[in-house]
């Protein structure tokens, strides 16, 4: 009996300002066991540092990778970009400061399959070299740090709100018509209501894992959560009953200290997840004084920012770390 032939797969990697990230990550793709056919598109945005050379000079070594110009440097438009130009019948977003886990390729081509799934997302398993960015990562798997998605927080297989990246059909895509490029921030999210929306399923597996380096100085983390919010506000208004009550938990936090919200009973929660924060040294239990409130008030007021005056295409942030 002819074995049967391997579902065709393009993993897409939009990338700006990413010389420190960029090689592990195209190496934890191009690692990846999968026996059918694999290509690679990073859509290369306008990169003020080495970013494009070090693309160029992996393209050249591994013709598994196609390069694609994103001049714009909006993530959604190179990723519609590649995506258009790829072949694959799955495709699979890899950003290029994350490198998925091994077999997650094969397994989210198999899971796709299990669960007739249009779109599957594993865990965004962030991780930090120096204390600041351990404090960073710990906040993200926290539900008093970034909230309590799926994503970041585990849980049990099954229907989820949405997908940290994505594996997904490419048939889904073109079904929606791709990714909304009017939109900078939370594009992911946008992606997987749409998909729903058309009768798809969108699924969460806590087996699949990808590795994720978040901001590591206090400056880059406002200036992502602020847009992060921006982006989030502006989405909310445009479909209100959509979004999550956890949401509306930074704006309010904001709020209530403008109000008089004594600052000090804030710190003091603080500290007292700071003591849970076992798994991180005492360093890093320090840093989540400066890490937590920076999260916390760049995000709500972007959030009351983009529900009150809606987003702009300017609201980018283009910083990456170390």
């Amino acid at each position: 009996m002819a074995k049967k032939a391997q579902t065709s797969v393009t993993v897409v990697m939009p990338v700006l300002n990413e010389e420190h990230h960029l090689e592990a990550a195209v190496a934890s793709v191009l690692s990846q066991k999968y026996d059918g056919p694999l290509e690679l598109f990073l859509a290369l945005g306008p990169s003020s540092d080495n970013t494009n050379k070090i693309a160029k000079r992996l393209a050249k070594a591994d013709s598994r990778i196609k390069l694609s110009e994103n001049p714009e440097g909006l993530t959604t438009v190179g990723l519609n970009r590649v995506i258009r130009e790829s072949t694959g019948d799955v495709i699979v977003r890899v950003d290029a400061h994350s490198e998925p886990m091994p077999g997650y390729i094969a397994r989210g081509v198999e899971i796709l399959n299990e669960t007739g799934a249009d779109l599957l997302g594993g865990i965004m398993d962030a991780k930090g070299k120096t204390p600041f960015q351990q404090a960073v990562a710990w906040a993200y798997t926290s539900r008093f740090g970034i909230g309590g998605a799926v994503f970041h927080v585990g849980g049990e297989a099954g229907e989820a709100e949405s997908a940290y990246l994505g594996i997904f059909r490419r048939s889904a895509l073109e079904r929606v018509g791709g990714y909304d490029e009017t939109i900078i921030r939370g594009e992911d999210w946008d992606l997987a209501q749409r998909i729903k929306r058309t009768g798809g399923l969108v699924w969460f597996s806590p087996e699949l894992k990808v590795t994720y380096w978040p901001r590591a100085e206090v400056g880059l983390l406002a200036k992502q959560f602020y847009s992060t919010g921006v982006w989030r506000g502006e989405l909310t208004k445009r479909d209100f009953k959509a979004a999550s009550k956890r949401y509306f938990i930074p704006p309010l936090l904001v709020v209530s200290v403008i109000l008089g919200f004594p600052i000090p009973l804030y710190l003091l929660g603080v500290g007292l997840l700071a003591l849970t924060a076992t798994s991180l040294s005492s360093e890093a239990r320090w840093r989540l004084f400066l890490v937590l409130p920076t999260m916390h008030f760049s995000w709500g007021w972007g959030f009351i920012v983009g529900l009150a005056q809606g987003a702009s295409m300017n609201t980018i942030d283009k910083s990456r770390v170390r």
